[in-house]
């Protein structure tokens, strides 16, 4: 029974992660409409959007490689691939053991590296500019999410994320100067890695400052929807992430029954509303920095993940 309701648990999350992805980008971008005193398009327009690209027919340059064929499908599973290792409503999942944050880190960075494959394929100058900031702000965020990922291991004993998320939600740990830097540190690299303010505006063109839109200019139709599906379902796999490790209250423990699940969605529809609305105060309240200035941005975030684990280190005597 306990093997059939784990199956029966990850079943739900991907259906649950899969459908709300786009509802978390359109109430994200709703809730940054009204707080900027605008009207705002309704939270359900972007299954207009995806509904709209499906029919279409992608429209691909004379020189586009097989690389524009398969890189948007590539990029959007391997980010669903990600998305099925993060917990949501519930823990002890099918895939449970195999969910690793080196695997989810190194599942986003394919997908990463798909876009940036399908921004410089056709050779324009607006793709491969989108494509050179992209793996160049990669540089700094990767590392620095995997020194957070070192510091949850180190108090957690292992990079299990099913695992951390338990010890976490357990109250084993306590409160840690350590876990609030990479709690900072995590954050910041989320907003890097999801081209938000003040990384990226992905509301925005102007070939000055942007950077994920960059690269897909010469996607349209079906493709353009492999891609934008994939940026809500990234946005909601960083959110659903945060909530796990840092908020991971109300999931249901492995092995329990429907009632929990039921209580679980309730508390991961709450912890993700609470997260959208802290995602739209936050690009509401600041402005887009200069380009030249993310790297200083990611340097701080790596700084940080780098205090959090010389901290434990001092302070676990394993140095």
């Amino acid at each position: 029974m306990r093997t059939l309701g784990a199956i029966v648990t990850q079943v739900l999350h991907i259906a649950l992660i899969l459908a709300g992805a786009p509802l978390v980008l359109g109430v994200t971008r709703w809730l940054k409409a009204r707080l900027l005193g605008r009207r705002g398009a309704s939270p359900l327009q972007p299954y207009r959007d995806l509904e709209k690209l499906l029919r279409k027919r992608p429209v691909l340059a004379e020189n586009a490689s097989a690389v524009s064929e398969w890189a948007p499908h590539a990029g959007l599973a391997a980010t669903m691939a990600a998305a099925a290792l993060v917990p949501s409503f519930a823990q002890g999942m099918a895939l449970a053991p195999v969910a690793d944050l080196v695997l989810v880190a190194g599942l986003l960075a394919a997908a990463r590296v798909a876009l940036a494959l399908a921004g410089m394929d056709v050779g324009t100058a607006f793709g491969g500019l989108g494509a050179a900031r992209e793996m160049s702000f990669a540089a700094f965020a990767e590392p620095a999410l995997l020194l957070c990922i070192l510091t949850l291991a180190i108090l957690a004993g292992t990079t299990n994320l099913d695992v951390i998320a338990a010890t976490m939600r357990d109250g084993q740990l306590g409160l840690r100067v350590s876990l609030a830097l990479a709690a900072i540190a995590m954050l910041a690299v989320a907003v890097a890695e999801n081209a938000r303010i003040p990384v990226d505006n992905p509301a925005t063109h102007l070939e000055l400052t942007m950077v994920h839109e960059a690269m897909l200019l010469e996607s349209s139709g079906r493709h353009l929807a492999l891609w934008e599906a994939q940026s809500a379902l990234r946005l909601t796999l960083w959110l659903a992430l945060v909530a796990a490790i840092f908020v991971p209250f109300g999931a249901a423990r492995a092995g329990a029954g429907p009632v929990a699940w039921v209580i679980g969605l309730a508390a991961f529809g709450l912890k993700m509303g609470v997260l959208c609305v802290a995602l739209a105060v936050f690009e509401s309240a600041i402005a887009k920095m200069r380009v030249f200035r993310v790297p200083e941005f990611l340097g701080a975030a790596l700084l940080l993940a780098l205090l959090a684990v010389a901290l434990l280190f001092v302070s676990t005597g394993l140095a």
